[in-house]
């Protein structure tokens, strides 16, 4: 009967190996949506800088051409 035991410690890790890998997908996935969040917002403040720069560049021109 050890064989009992190796059978109930294999189904113990398994178990706690599933939960660990269903901890670390839920992590995976908060971690992409956090990703996604600061790739957007960071492709809003490029965009705005660019309008500046090129709000610069046409105000730049017109004084020139004074």
């Amino acid at each position: 009967m050890p064989y009992m035991w190796s059978l109930a410690l294999l189904a113990v890790g398994l178990i706690l190996l599933a939960l660990l890998l269903l901890r670390l997908f839920r992590e995976l996935r908060r971690f992409k949506s956090v990703q996604r969040q600061v790739a957007h917002d960071l492709g809003d403040r490029s965009g705005l800088v660019k309008a500046r720069v090129a709000g610069l560049k046409v105000a730049l021109a017109q004084r020139r051409d004074r």
